[in-house]
């Protein structure tokens, strides 16, 4: 090691004189901050304390706070407008509409009283508007019945879908097509396209939907008509019974038989007093002729 000793006024060496000098304003040139900086540092301070008041429940307080006081304002449901509804309870609807956990009008969450609209029997939709500062407007859309369903020998009005609608003051609906046996209602619209496909479909009393697969057709008449279990089978059956029906001096309905089945392809087995005559008048002619060659 080694050492340089100064004298007193005299020049200092060159290594010393070309030596940079560190001041303070050469220490805080490193550590200048620019206002980029300080933006990201402000951001992420504030995205944590959002955080910070989001989990401690801070927002919620403050908009409850809020909703709290807009009810005290006369912002709270007070009035339901109701427009569409004709068999749905009305009672029914209002207790569906008010349901909810508080009456404040900012509080009440529309889609949560729609829901329980259309969870009424008769409801197939309905509309839910706010009209501040006091009235809710609820616009519903019915549904319509288009089948009798007998079950357990118990009757009901079923709409498209086959849902029960009701089972009371069913004499209003005394035209309508009799759906019955167990799932029938789930095929309510393949039996109505079913009987609409034919001419016949006037004279259709009831269709029973037998072991979940096929239908049999019930006539005003009183005459059951088998059909095929396929749909398509089905309805090509029907349309030959009809068109056979309307055929010769008097129809196949009308009591001269009693069941027809086409379930085979290609065949009509029949049943009633006719085939009971035609059978009698056969036996007869053979007996008669058998009695003629004994002569």
């Amino acid at each position: 090691m080694t050492a340089a000793v100064l004298k007193r006024g005299a020049r200092p060496p060159k290594a010393a004189q070309r030596r940079p000098k560190q001041g303070i304003a050469g220490g805080m040139t490193g550590a200048k901050i620019t206002r980029r900086q300080v933006g990201i540092g402000a951001g992420v301070v504030l995205a944590v304390a959002v955080i910070v008041m989001i989990a401690i429940g801070v927002p919620r307080r403050l908009w409850n706070g809020f909703v709290g006081w807009t009810a005290a304002q006369g912002w709270e449901v007070r009035h339901v407008e109701l427009t569409g509804a004709r068999e749905q309870d009305r009672l029914a609807i209002y207790a569906a509409v008010l349901n909810g956990p508080s009456s404040a009008m900012l509080a009440t969450d529309l889609d949560e009283v729609r829901s329980r609209l259309r969870a009424l029997p008769w409801l197939a939709d309905a509309s839910v508007q706010r009209r501040l500062p006091d009235t809710l407007v609820i616009e519903v859309k019915e549904r319509k019945p288009v089948a009798l369903w007998q079950h357990r020998q118990r009757l009901a009005a079923i709409d498209i879908s086959g849902r029960v609608l009701t089972r009371e003051r069913l004499e209003r609906w005394n035209e309508l097509p009799i759906l019955v046996g167990a799932g029938a209602n789930a095929r309510v619209r393949d039996a109505l396209e079913l009987i609409a496909a034919t001419p016949l479909g006037r004279d259709v009393n009831a269709a029973v939907f037998v072991g979940g697969r096929r239908w049999d057709l019930h006539f005003k008449s009183g005459e059951t008509l088998a059909l095929p279990d396929r749909p398509g089978e089905a309805r090509a059956a029907l349309a030959s019974f009809a068109k056979l029906d309307g055929q010769g001096p008097e129809r196949l309905l009308g009591g001269r038989f009693t069941r027809f089945d086409l379930r085979l392809p290609g065949r009509m087995i029949v049943a009633g007093p006719a085939v009971a005559e035609t059978l009698a008048a056969a036996e007869k002619a053979r007996r008669a002729a058998a009695q003629a060659q004994k002569i």
